[in-house]
């Protein structure tokens, strides 16, 4: 059975309950009330009679404002004879009614069946005098018919019970009527989920039609599909940035090993090679291993890039950009290397900062002329990296961060294409960002944005900008 006929069927049994206390509670009342005047009449008339005191010939009626007196009555002395009638009915005597003959206090009511007529009949004791004045005991018996009473009531009911079937048939179509429009939204989620499930369209939303439970409905089911779409956008993203990744890794890997494989194969066959040719091809190979080391480290720093992070922790951004600067010194000894380090507290991970900070420092020199100047500057902002050598290509500077790109001024220099990746990547995951610009004077300024803490110069001791906590700004050469 659908939700619809469930609520159709639930409200018109309310009703029909509901309906059927009322009208029951009506009958009732009005049974009592119409039936009740019956006893009054006859009540009235026994209190006449009773005034009396003795009963001689019949029994005494009551006014008409009473009622009248009761169409049939009966006067039976205690031995059981009927002494007077009237009415023409023989109404029935039992021992209880005998008894009442003896109490003159007591009285009673009961509803009787005589010759197929429905009457009402009051007994109680009085005393009736004989022809020769004795006064003995007896029981008057006053009746009344039920039948107008019973007619009315039969036809109470009859209409009462038409109102309880039409209460509740009206509740039925209405309630099937307000289910309809009730239920029309829950109809609409259910119609859009089936089709998402059947389109696996996440971009469907529904319509939003009043600030109630169903409108609510439809809101937390709009904004959940919001989440559920950014979620799948997300992973689309992801396992497209995947699929490029390892394409790209496919392609930069197969010249380097091809090469790689093709000198060794040389150094195979030709035994009797010349020494200097054995050389050089061995430097090649060790060249290329270096290069495909650097290419699987570089990708497995990406990749761990893409996992949860670790916990973050207060890091001091400038002792770990002392010691990249210190690393770039040692591998670069044909560069001078300049440094402002600010002391900068920031939340992050020291392993990933220093890593990204080298990778800049590296780019830097290899783009630097022999001798040249590399600037490195270190604050509440970030990181700043300036080489002086010859600039980005301008077309180049909108994909200097993707991996694998290699810039005009790149080609022809060692490099796998994915150390200013890993700085873009960095920055993201601590909340930054990396830009690169062209300076007027002449070569690029890389910065990796990050968001600091204020500078603390309080609680470290001062010197150099290889020293972990400088409590100025530092200036190296």
């Amino acid at each position: 059975m659908t939700l619809r006929k469930r609520l159709s069927w639930i409200a018109a049994a309310s009703v029909a309950i509901a309906v059927t206390i009322a009208v029951g509670a009506c009958y009732a009342i009005v049974r009592n009330q119409v039936r009740g005047q019956v006893t009054d009449s006859l009540t009235a008339q026994m209190a006449v009679t009773q005034r009396f005191g003795t009963i001689q010939n019949a029994v005494p009626g009551n006014g008409a404002s009473s009622g009248g007196p009761a169409p049939y009555n009966q006067i039976v002395l205690s031995g059981g004879q009927v002494v007077a009638r009237n009415g023409g009915l023989a109404l029935p005597v039992s021992a209880s009614t005998l008894a009442l003959a003896r109490d003159q206090n007591r009285s009673s009511v009961s509803d009787i069946w005589v010759n197929g007529s429905h009457l009402r009949m009051l007994c109680f004791g009085a005393g009736w005098q004989l022809p020769d004045g004795t006064v003995v005991p007896a029981v008057v018996q006053l009746a009344r018919p039920l039948n107008g009473v019973d007619s009315i009531l039969r036809h109470l009911r009859l209409f009462l019970a038409v109102i309880v079937a039409g209460g509740a048939a009206l509740a039925a179509i209405l309630g099937r009527m307000a289910s309809r429009r009730v239920l029309a939204p829950l109809a609409e989620v259910a119609d859009v989920a089936q089709d998402i499930g059947e389109t696996d369209d996440l971009t469907k939303r529904l319509n939003v039609h009043a600030d109630d439970e169903v409108g609510q409905l439809a809101t937390n089911f709009n904004h959940m599909m919001d989440r559920l779409e950014a979620s799948r956008r997300a992973l689309d993203d992801s396992v497209r940035a995947q699929r490029q990744l390892v394409a790209d890794a496919s392609h930069e890997l197969r010249t380097p090993v091809t090469s790689l494989r093709t000198n060794v194969e040389v150094l195979l066959e030709e035994v009797q090679l010349d020494p200097e040719d054995r050389r050089r091809l061995l430097a090649d190979v060790v060249e290329q291993s270096e290069e495909l080391t650097a290419l699987v480290n570089d990708l497995i720093e990406l990749a761990r890039g893409d996992q949860p992070g670790p916990e973050t922790d207060d890091v001091r951004l400038d002792g770990v950009a002392a010691e990249s600067l210190a690393r770039a010194r040692r591998n670069a000894p044909g560069i001078r290397f300049e440094a402002t380090l600010v002391p900068t507290f920031i939340d992050g991970v020291p392993e990933r900062l220093g890593r990204a900070i080298n990778n800049l420092l590296d780019n830097a020199a290899r783009h630097s002329p022999p001798g040249g100047v590399v600037e490195l500057q270190v604050g509440p902002s970030g990181v700043e990296v300036r080489d002086h050598g010859s600039g980005v290509n301008p077309e180049d500077l909108p994909y200097v961060f993707d991996r694998f790109f290699r810039g005009t001024n790149s080609r022809g220099r060692q490099g796998s294409g994915l150390g200013l990746a890993i700085v873009r990547q960095v920055a993201e995951q601590h909340g930054g960002s990396a830009s690169v610009t062209n300076a007027v004077d002449g070569g690029a300024i890389f910065t990796l944005q990050l968001p600091g803490a204020p500078t603390e110069t309080g609680e470290a001791e001062g010197g150099s900008d290889e020293a972990s906590a400088p409590t100025e700004p530092v200036e190296s050469r």
